[in-house]
């Protein structure tokens, strides 16, 4: 990510937004440009995504790809997570239907340049949004997902490592679970992670 010359205000942004054809976070006056996914990072989104989907279908819940943006009420941020998962009725910021306020679950496909952010600054913005129950880093250089779930006030970490491991979400008493092995279907993993991958 590279930050933008410029700030602006909430309504600003937002107007700005609407009619840019890149994807821009906002905080606190600061408008960020996001980078361009690579391939890695497109194929591990594209796998979970349609597998989330699939067992999501018919339910109360539905799942949205990086389009759909998010307002952290609390912190005052937008920004557009690689998956967002949303149950019951959407709550969004205004007509326009495009910025959601009530997700249950993001999640980001972690890269190089955004990994410290999706950890740190961007999850504690994150856990000031009331209605959100769980958080998921994924790993596109290796086979490996961080699952952090909301148990009161605390947020309690599970990670999932190896092609034969087994991701396990829940979505308004919807069971998920989604082998590793379809996360990263035709991911290349560096050599280096090979015998892990294996």
């Amino acid at each position: 990510m590279r930050r933008a010359p410029t700030s602006a205000s909430p309504a600003e942004y937002l107007a700005a937004e609407r009619l840019s054809e890149t994807k821009h976070e906002y905080d606190r006056g600061l408008i960020v440009a996001m980078a361009g996914a690579s391939r890695q990072h497109n194929r591990v989104t594209s796998n979970l995504t349609r597998e989330i989907g699939i067992q999501l279908k018919g339910g109360p819940c539905e799942a949205y790809v990086s389009d759909m943006r998010v307002f952290v009420d609390a912190t005052g941020l937008f920004t557009y997570p690689d998956i967002v998962i949303a149950c019951g009725e959407p709550r969004f910021l205004d007509a326009e239907l495009d910025t959601l306020l009530n997700p249950v679950a993001l999640v980001e496909v972690l890269s190089p340049s955004t990994e410290a952010y999706d950890r740190g600054k961007k999850f504690a913005h994150y856990r000031r949004i009331p209605s959100l129950v769980a958080y998921v880093l994924v790993a596109q250089d290796r086979p490996q997902v961080d699952r952090y779930t909301r148990r009161g006030d605390e947020w309690v970490l599970t990670g999932f490592e190896g092609l034969d491991a087994e991701l396990a979400l829940e979505f308004a008493g919807v069971p998920v679970r989604i082998p590793l092995r379809e996360i990263y279907d035709r991911v290349q993993f560096p050599a280096a992670e090979c015998e892990v991958a294996g």
